[in-house]
């Protein structure tokens, strides 16, 4: 079995794209997870999958849950998983200082943005917040959190050309816990 935590962008905020939880999971184990479980109410979820060939068949299961999530509930949503090394690398990896980890994001990125991208994003005011690319991750700093900021995320995705889903510090380090245990 291989472990893979999945990621589903913008669900149960602000009232739109509600996602029971016990349903996501059922969702999942009908696509071919097994034990799935899910953390907090914001579309994160651990599972084992059957021992796949690789990456290719990974983003086919992550294409199908996106299909299957517009099939059952009535939105569509970029779904984006990553392995628990991949995981524990984009958490070890957090380019800035970490003064309080909900301050601090790591956006999982449906594919390494381009030069064209970054010059475009390179333009967006920040303030005091930092951002950088890290291949497929995107490493955010608030300076007064996310609620404050400058820098705004979907602005700042839609500039680099890539989807991507963000999660606090906290939240990442949680998910790589449940998913060791």
């Amino acid at each position: 079995m291989t472990v893979r935590i999945l990621f589903v962008r913008a669900v149960n905020v602000g009232g739109t794209a509600k996602l029971p939880m016990a349903d996501f999971r059922t969702m999942l184990e009908d696509l071919g997870a097994v034990r799935a479980r899910t953390y907090i109410a914001s579309g994160n979820a651990i599972l084992d999958l059957p021992d796949r060939a690789g990456p290719s068949e990974w983003a086919e299961f992550d294409r199908a849950a996106e299909r299957e999530l517009e099939s059952r509930f009535g939105f569509r949503r970029e779904v984006i998983s990553r392995s628990l090394p991949e995981l524990e690398s984009a958490l070890a990896d957090h380019p800035f200082e970490v003064a309080d980890p909900k301050w601090s994001y790591v956006a999982f990125l449906s594919a390494v943005p381009d030069r064209a991208g970054i010059g475009r994003a390179n333009q967006l005011a920040v303030g005091g917040d930092e951002w950088a690319i890290r291949g497929t991750d995107l490493h955010l700093r608030f300076a007064s959190g996310m609620g404050k900021a400058t820098l705004n995320t979907d602005t700042l995705l839609k500039r680099l050309g890539v989807a991507g889903t963000a999660r606090n510090l906290r939240t990442v380090a949680a998910l790589i816990e449940l998913a060791r245990g």
